[in-house]
C-alpha cells in the first residue's frame, strides 16, 4: 500500500480531513487501497456525504456475461462506488465468468436469487451471446420500479432487445452503430457522442464512455460537484461534464457561475503558519484553485459566497464595505482569514 501523502496544515484545515484527498476514506476506515475495502453503506466515500434526498437511488445491478469488456463496468463500478453506490454483480448461472480471457470474476448472484435493484446496468463485450437470451430477457422484464437503465458498449443491445429503448434517443459502440440502426427502428440511434440522457435511460458510447456516462448520473443524483469530486479522487483530470446529448428536463450543468463572478474570490489570503494561500481562477467551469506552496486543490461553487472543498466542506467567504471579498472561513460562525490582496 502507498504511503500516505499528507498535506501541508493549511490543507489540513482547509479540507478538514485528516489524510489527503487521493486517498479519501469511507467512515468505517477503509481506504479503497486496502484488500478488504468493503461495500458502500449509502453515503459517499468521498466526502462522507449521504446521498441525494427524494428518492434513495442505492443500489445498481451490473449484468455481467462471459467475456464482458473489462473497462465497459470496471470504469462505472468506479465511479459508482467511489459515489456511494451498493453495486452487485449478477450473471446467468452460478459459477465464475471470464472477462476478455483473463480475468476470472465471480458474480454475486444468479438470476434466480438476484434482489432487486435501482439501476440496472448492461456491457459490452460478447454481448451477442445473450442479448436474445430468452432467460436475461425475461429477468429484465420482470425488474419492477427500476429508477434508471445504464448501458455501455453494445450492452444497449440489451435494451433495445427489452423494448426499453423504443421511442428513445440511444448509442452504442461505434462499430454498432448500423446494428442498433437496423435491427431496432424504433430506437433514434445517435452517432458521435460520449453518452445518452433520455431521462430515465441512459445508454453510452464505447468502454471509456462508460466513466462519462456514470459521472453523469452521479451528476444527475446527488449534484455536479459531487460528480466532480468522484472525478477527482479518480484522478480522471479530462471528464468534460455534460459531454454529451442531454434531453431531460434533470441537467445537472445549467446553473454555473460565470468567470467573472468568480473573479472576486481570486488573490492571496493568510495561511496560519505564516504561509499564504493563493487562490486562483480554474480551467474548470464553476470551480477555483486553492494553492499552497507546490499542491492546488479545486473549491468547487455553491451559491453566492460559499464553496465546497474536495472533501465535501464548507468555505465560507466573508464580504465587506462594498461587497469586497475580505476573507474565508471553514464555518459560517468560525475564525476568518482575512484576504491579504
Amino acid at each position: 500500500m502507498k504511503k500516505p501523502f499528507r498535506l501541508p496544515f493549511f490543507l489540513t484545515a482547509l479540507l478538514l480531513v485528516s489524510q489527503v484527498v487521493c486517498q479519501a476514506r469511507p467512515q468505517h476506515g477503509y481506504s479503497a487501497d486496502d484488500p478488504d475495502f468493503p461495500s458502500p453503506d449509502g453515503s459517499c466515500a468521498v466526502g462522507h456525504r449521504p446521498l441525494a434526498a427524494g428518492r434513495e437511488v442505492k443500489t445498481i445491478a451490473f449484468y455481467l456475461q462471459d467475456g464482458v469488456e473489462v473497462l465497459d463496468f470496471a470504469g462505472p463500478l468506479e465511479v459508482f462506488t467511489s459515489a456511494g453506490y451498493q453495486v452487485f454483480t449478477v450473471t446467468k448461472a452460478a459459477g465464475p465468468i471470464t472477462s476478455q480471457g483473463v480475468l476470472r470474476i465471480q458474480p454475486d448472484y444468479t438470476l434466480q436469487n438476484a434482489p432487486k435493484a435501482d439501476i440496472v446496468a448492461f456491457f459490452g463485450g460478447n454481448s451477442n451471446a445473450v442479448f436474445k437470451d430468452p432467460e436475461v430477457q425475461a429477468w429484465l422484464r420482470a425488474q419492477q420500479d427500476v429508477a434508471y437503465y445504464f448501458s455501455v458498449c453494445t450492452g444497449a443491445l440489451m435494451l433495445a432487445e427489452a423494448g426499453i429503448l423504443d421511442n428513445q434517443v440511444a448509442t452504442t459502440f461505434h462499430s454498432t452503430l448500423d446494428k442498433l440502426q437496423r435491427d431496432y427502428p424504433a430506437v433514434d440511434v445517435r452517432r458521435q457522442v460520449r453518452f445518452v440522457d433520455n431521462g430515465r435511460v441512459i445508454t453510452t458510447a464505447g468502454i471509456s464512455a462508460g466513466i462519462d456516462g456514470a459521472l453523469h448520473l452521479v451528476a444527475k443524483l446527488q449534484g455536479l460537484n459531487a460528480a466532480k469530486r468522484t472525478a477527482y479522487y479518480m484522478e480522471y483530470d479530462n471528464w468534460k461534464p455534460g459531454d454529451g446529448l442531454l434531453l431531460a428536463p434533470d441537467n445537472p450543468y445549467t446553473k454555473l457561475p460565470a468567470a467573472k463572478d468568480l473573479a472576486p474570490y481570486t488573490g492571496t489570503y493568510q495561511y496560519p503558519d505564516g504561509q499564504q494561500l493563493v487562490i486562483k481562477p480554474s480551467p474548470h467551469p464553476g470551480e477555483l484553485l486553492a494553492v499552497v506552496g507546490q499542491n492546488s486543490y479545486p473549491l468547487y461553487y455553491e451559491r453566492e459566497n460559499e464553496f465546497s472543498n474536495v472533501a465535501g466542506k464548507p468555505v465560507v467567504f466573508q464580504r465587506g464595505t462594498g461587497r469586497k471579498v475580505t476573507g474565508y472561513s471553514l464555518e459560517q460562525t468560525g475564525p476568518v482569514y482575512q484576504k491579504q490582496r
